[in-house]
């Protein structure tokens, strides 16, 4: 079977390739890929910007296909059913945060960037119905994200005012998505005017260019104060960020694209008594009951483009440009 794999032997540095899986576990399904969604991570990983990197891995996290054989003490209740898939591996029974021997398929284990993968059934899901494959696709890492952040971290609520940063970014416009469908009063950043443009269309109440030098203003204007703010970058817009926070506000980070700040106003977190949270990904009972909220609430994954299995190399230049609208799908079928 073909697969996207990371290499060294060309400059684009991935490949696609022949690969054999080899044997299935008892324990595993193979999974007939339909259609793949591209993450940071992978292009992260091309750049050699990851942990634990090897090369002939199979990339990728997120996918969605049809279950094609079971091993040997797999219920056949699978075969047949089309299925989305939990990339998070070994999280552990501590809901707060990942064991010690948590990974993410893609890297170092193979991953979804191909025609069939091997993976344990305790990873599978049913699709939403209301998803077609290219939608299911690019739901699993960015909606467990996404679902963690917002509810088990941000606790968010009805009416809360919340801003997310970033918009158009697989996490963001799903967060987005299901802060609305929580009844919260969303606001959203992004470097792009036409990106604004289509988070109103679903019900955003207003959002900033976060070049503009004075969008802190604005939005603090237009907002009053936010009980929760979901963030990406950090890096020294953290102290950008912080005053924006109502007292007793929560600041959700899911990751550092800038960086680590220069700076940070302790003296404002601790008088306001702010919470600033990490986060990453989600548990089984993270995962689960994101599926289930999207399934109750219709929610859809927002799709970039979608690209045949031969242009792998132009889609991952498209996640390094960092312009699109949504998630980037490879067709693998």
């Amino acid at each position: 079977m073909k697969g996207i794999i990371l290499t060294d032997e060309n400059p684009d540095k991935i490949a696609v390739k022949e690969v054999d899986l080899g044997d299935l576990g008892a324990d595993e399904v193979k999974v007939r890929i339909h259609a793949a969604a591209l993450n940071h991570r992978d292009q992260w990983c091309r750049e050699g910007r990851y942990p634990n990197i090897k090369n002939g891995i199979i990339l990728g996290s997120d996918g969605a296909g049809e279950v094609v054989e079971v091993g040997a003490e797999v219920s056949p209740i699978w075969l047949g059913k089309q299925v989305i898939m939990n990339a998070a591996m070994g999280w552990g029974t501590y809901q707060k945060a990942q064991s010690s021997d948590f990974k993410i398929m893609g890297m170092p284990t193979h991953g979804t960037l191909a025609q069939y993968v091997h993976i344990k059934a305790d990873r599978l899901m049913i699709k939403p119905d209301h998803l077609n494959m290219e939608e299911a696709a690019g739901l699993p890492l960015a909606g467990v994200t996404a679902y963690r952040a917002l509810f088990y971290h941000g606790q968010v609520s009805p009416g809360d005012k919340v801003l997310i940063t970033g918009f158009g970014g697989g996490v963001s416009q799903l967060a987005a998505q299901i802060a609305l469908k929580a009844g919260a009063v969303v606001f959203v950043t992004s470097g792009i005017k036409k990106k604004l443009q289509v988070a109103y269309q679903y019900g955003v109440e207003e959002g900033f260019i976060y070049h503009d030098p004075d969008w802190a203003d604005q939005a603090k204007k237009a907002s009053g104060g936010f009980d929760l703010i979901v963030d990406s970058a950090v890096g020294d817009t953290l102290d950008t960020l912080i005053p924006l926070l109502i007292p007793g506000g929560k600041l959700v980070v899911y990751g550092a694209t800038l960086g680590n700040p220069s700076k940070v106003d302790m003296r404002r977190v601790f008088w306001n008594q702010i919470t600033i949270q990490g986060t990453t990904m989600g548990s089984d009972e993270d995962f689960k009951k994101m599926v289930e909220y999207v399934n109750v609430h219709k929610i859809t994954p927002i799709i970039d483009s979608v690209y045949p299995l031969a242009d792998a190399v132009q889609a991952f230049d498209k996640m390094k440009e960092g312009t699109q609208m949504g998630k980037i799908i490879i067709r693998l079928l």
